[in-house]
């Protein structure tokens, strides 16, 4: 996938608009929640920050739509959300004084950790399918996909609108019909168009890839994709083709526009000013005046201009490739698909040409135990064999367990210029480094992981100079 563009789809001119996508992950902490207990499906779910199982201190993190229909939300105390939704646990029924079961809720404690190591198998996703990825946060994301995909009609003769993955059905992208009517998928747009297609590829492998939802919205900037995957929650697809985003945010309050808080949202209603419309025809020397040069900018972004570029916010940390499989204790399949993903893995590494110093494997066991095992390198490689053998060699702790998910990683990149390295003599080098990757327990919360606390103390070796100003990309521990 990495580098390629939806079959049929012409590469952009210079003239072209781009294609930004704006990831946002449905009640993230729920869904992770969900993922690890699927028992907790459709039942309302509150997930509290500084809770613990059986008190009422603390604050919501996230609640569930299921739980929100009941009127909690994010923030709330959990003394509040107790009072709208108590415990499921507590619905005894045999106590007539108990609470109706149809109005209580699960609750669960923030468990960051585990939610973190989600969050690296949807941007491992969103970094192989888009060049461009501006992470806003563990559950938000900007993709700059202009290069992979175009605002042509879907459906147009000589357009293959196939998979990217070249015949695997279960990836396929359905672009859907060229004379398919407007619909909530579609937003706007009167025809499907080939962005909606990717888009729908994206969203939909990070719902079989990682187990959680998410919504997407498209546009032709930053500011309309970010509106749009808010649209139509959860699991929303809203696309917003040029030429209509002005027509898409005129109806919708001045709240929806990127920079208006509540304090300018009052500002602006003491002027007369409602939507997102009312916004875009307002006298922005009336706006500057009010809220200075920032009225302008508002003024513009509700006209549906932006013209900010998706900019990365630093340079990956780890490079991963995960793959799902029916569940199974076979040795030789597990080894068979690590083979398959460490070759990708190494092969993206040499394509972006960076070195790595760290390799691991993921092995996610029924029903979703999570495993992961990493080894340090003496010194950053290129090397593709290596990273199969290590990989293979860290599989083998996991050779009777059933597998329903495996994942090789590479990590501790180094970006600099610089001659591409092996690493022969692995084993004797090291041996003399003392670092013989030894094991302990598969319990999920004994990761027996380099961590990478030292990640950035010291020079690079072989006297390279240590890359700054990197962001972290959390991976998958």
């Amino acid at each position: 996938m990495d580098g390629d563009t939806l079959p049929g789809t012409q590469q952009p001119t210079a003239g072209d608009e781009r294609v930004i996508l704006h990831v946002d992950m449905d009640c993230f902490y729920a869904s992770c929640e969900r993922l690890r207990d699927p028992s907790l499906r459709d039942e309302p779910v509150v997930v509290g920050m500084g809770y613990e199982p059986g008190e009422t201190i603390g604050a919501v993190a996230t609640a569930s739509y299921e739980a929100r229909a009941f009127g909690v939300n994010s923030a709330d105390p959990i003394s509040r959300a107790l009072d709208r939704l108590p415990r499921r646990a507590e619905a005894d029924p045999d106590d007539p004084n108990a609470p109706d079961p149809d109005r209580t809720a699960h609750y669960r404690p923030v468990d960051l950790e585990f939610y973190t190591s989600v969050a690296a198998d949807v941007k491992a996703i969103l970094h192989d399918c888009a060049d461009v990825v501006r992470e806003v946060s563990i559950d938000e994301a900007y993709l700059d996909v202009t290069d992979r995909t175009s605002w042509g009609l879907a459906g147009q003769p000589g357009v293959d609108e196939g998979d990217p993955n070249n015949g695997d059905d279960a990836n396929d992208v359905d672009d859907g019909d060229a004379d398919v009517p407007e619909s909530a998928a579609a937003g706007p747009a009167e025809r499907r168009t080939l962005a909606e297609g990717y888009a729908r590829y994206v969203r939909d492998r990070i719902e079989r890839e990682a187990g959680v939802t998410a919504s997407v919205g498209v546009a032709p900037n930053m500011s309309a994709a970010k509106i749009a995957s808010d649209h139509d929650k959860p699991e929303g697809l809203v696309v917003v083709p040029p030429g209509r985003v002005r027509e898409f945010l005129a109806p919708l309050p001045t709240e929806t526009v990127h920079g208006v808080g509540p304090v300018t949202a009052r500002t602006l209603a003491e002027m007369g000013i409602e939507t997102a419309g009312d916004l875009a025809s307002a006298d922005p020397a009336a706006l500057e005046a009010e809220l200075g040069e920032r009225g302008r900018e508002l003024h513009e972004r509700a006209g549906g201009e932006d013209d900010r570029e998706v900019t990365p916010t630093g340079l990956p940390k780890s490079l991963s490739r995960e793959s799902s499989l029916p569940p199974t204790d076979d040795e030789e399949t597990k080894r068979e698909r690590v083979r398959a993903l460490a070759a990708d893995v190494a092969r993206r590494a040499r394509e972006r040409e960076c070195l790595y110093r760290t390799i691991g494997v993921k092995v996610v066991t029924p029903p979703y135990e999570v495993h992961t095992r990493a080894r340090s390198l003496p010194g950053p490689v290129d090397d593709p064999d290596l990273v199969e053998a290590v990989a293979l060699d860290l599989l083998a702790e996991f050779a009777d367990d059933r597998a329903r998910k495996l994942g090789v990683r590479v990590a501790k990149l180094d970006f600099a210029d610089s001659d591409q390295a092996t690493l022969s003599g692995f084993e004797n080098t090291q041996a003399e480094n003392g670092t013989s990757g030894d094991r302990g327990g598969k319990s999920s919360d004994d990761h027996g992981r380099d961590d990478g606390r030292n990640r950035g103390d010291g020079d690079r070796t072989g006297g390279r100079r240590r890359r700054t100003g990197q962001a972290s990309l959390p991976e998958f521990e």
